[in-house]
Order: structure tokens, then sequence, then C-alpha cells
């Protein structure tokens, strides 16, 4: 076989590669056993536009057969814009099913937006339960609950371009259980009856704005936990014994100071007294001197000196409890 065939061979056999790539007759014959009848210049015009023909196609076909109104341009259009195709028409099918109006553009949007299509047409046939992490709770006589709430919930097909997700509900279930909980009067209340909880934060129209409906709420689990009330108390009581000993500490460091004070000011007076005591004789000296003071007035103050401290020694004795001398008894 000479080398000129060989590339002859190989340039066929490209070919036909290249023909049924850009011109997919099977996917072509197909589609037209299913009665779905599209052009194969449009299939050429898909791969030039890099779109996979048997995506389009496939979920083209599931869409006529199950009834719907969808065009080639529908598809490549979601697809070019980053959307998944597949799970759209499936989408679109299951709600056809379940008779939920739900157009294309609609379907595309919740797809575009991130939220899975299909599985909120699901949880709109059948509602989804999901469950509250454990919320803890304090009723007003002091007693600490923990409560764990399941909440039935209907995906609202509406709101899920632009709705809050499952975060948000389980936010408002347990902010709602605090406050119904809070505004209980005793626990023991709350535990006879946990109805009251699901009751209240029903009627609070917590699915307002988000993309899902509150079917119901039903209280799981009431668990006792510990009375901060009763703790508080020994916490302000504490608090306050503390404060009084600062206080209690504080006046006596006071009148320590007070009376140290005192004892200062007593020994400077004692000091200014002797201080004074030893000018006399000075002064006495001096007035000798200038012929201020004679000898008979310096013996007359001797004398009433002397008496002074004989009234002094006997007023001392008598207050000491000596009484008469027992010589004289």
């Amino acid at each position: 076989m000479s080398l000129t065939l060989i590339f002859i061979i190989i340039g066929i056999i490209l070919l036909l590669f290249l023909f049924s790539y850009f011109i997919p007759i099977g996917l072509w014959v197909s589609a037209a056993a299913a009665r779905v009848y599209i052009s194969l210049f449009s299939l050429i015009g898909m791969r030039l536009r890099r779109i996979p023909p048997p995506l389009i196609m496939n979920s083209l076909i599931s869409a006529r057969k199950a009834g719907l109104d969808i065009n080639t341009d529908q598809l490549e259009a979601h697809f070019l814009a980053g959307g998944n195709v597949s799970r759209v028409v499936q989408a679109l099918i299951a709600a056809d099913k379940a008779n939920i109006p739900l157009p294309f553009q609609r379907a595309a949007a919740i797809d575009l937006a991130g939220r899975d299509v299909l599985e909120a047409v699901k949880m709109s046939v059948n509602p989804k339960v999901i469950e509250t992490p454990k919320v803890s709770a304090i009723a007003k006589d002091g007693i600490q609950l923990y409560s764990i709430a399941r909440v039935t919930v209907r995906a609202n097909i509406e709101r899920l371009v632009g709705g809050a997700g499952e975060e948000t509900v389980l936010a408002r279930v347990g902010e709602g259980i605090v406050s119904s909980i809070g505004s209980a009067d005793s626990h023991k209340a709350v535990l006879e009856n946990p109805d009251i909880i699901s009751k209240k934060v029903l009627a609070k129209g917590l699915d307002a704005g988000t993309a899902f409906e509150i079917l119901s709420i039903d209280i799981a689990d009431v668990d006792v936990g510990k009375n901060i009330g009763a703790q508080l108390q020994m916490d302000q009581a504490n608090a306050d014994k503390n404060i009084a000993q600062a206080k209690a500490e504080e006046r006596r460091a006071m009148a320590v100071a007070s009376e140290q004070e005192m004892k200062a000011r007593t020994q400077e007076m004692r000091a200014r007294v002797v201080e004074a005591e030893a000018q006399v004789p000075l002064a006495m000296a001096e007035a000798f001197k200038k012929g201020n003071l004679g000898v008979m007035d310096y013996y007359r103050m001797q004398n009433i000196q002397a008496d002074t401290d004989m009234r002094d020694s006997i007023s001392g004795g008598e207050s000491s409890g000596g009484g008469t001398p027992s010589s004289d008894k």
C-alpha cells in the first residue's frame, strides 16, 4: 500500500469524524423519532456556539414529551448564562405534574440565583422538616429551660428569588422560643403545656420575607437547666457583701487616720507646753534682773506652788481609793 493511499484514508476518516461531530445525524434521527423536529443547521450552530447538542436535544425531548412548550433558544440562552438546563427542565416537568404554576423564566431565574430549583419543587410537594439547635431560655421564675423544635416548611416558589433561607427561619424560630419561654410566669407552665411555645411562635408570622412557608412548629424536647434566678441573687448578695466590707474598711481606715492625727496633735501640744515651761525660769531670771520680781514675791509663788502640789497629791490619793492613812485608825 502506497503512502499516498494511507494519507487519503486518514483524510477520509478525519472528514467523517468532523462531519459526524458538526452534523450529529444520529441525534437528529432520535429527535425526529420523538417528533421533535429541528434542522441540521441548528445543530451545527450549537456546535459553533460551543453548546453540547445532546444536552439541549435530550432536555427538549423530555419537555416536549411532558407537554411543555419550550424551544431550543430558551435552553441555549440558559446554558450560555451558566445555568443547569437539565435540572430546570426536570423541575418544570415535576411542577407541571404537581399542578404548580412555574414558568420557564422563573425556573431559570431560581437556578441562576444559586438555588436548586428541582429541590424547591420537591419541597413544595413534600414539605421538609428542619430541626432547630438546642435553644436556651429563662422563665420569669428564674429557671432555665432547653428546648428543641421541629419546623415543617414548604418552599414558596414565588419567593425563592430574593427570599431568606433556612438559616433565617431557624434564627427566627429560636428567637420566638426564647421570647415565649421568657414571657411565661413559671417554667412549670411550659413543661405542662409545651404547645404554648409553638402557638406563640406561629402567631408571629416568622416566614415573612423568606423563601419558605411555615406549616407547623412542634416542640420535640424541653429540659430543665439551672436556677439562674437564684444564682443571680447569690451573685448580687456577694457583690453587696463585698461593697459593705469595702465601705467598712474605708471607715476603719479613716478612724485610724483620725486617731493618729489626734495623737500627733496631742504630742505637738505637749511639746509646746514643755517648751513653754522651759521658758518660765528664764523669764523669772529676767524679772529678777530688771527688778520686776522681788524675793518675797518669789517665796510667795513657791508657797502657792507647794500648796497646789499638796492639793493635787491629796486629790490623787482619794481618787485612787486610798482613803485615810492607816495610822489615823
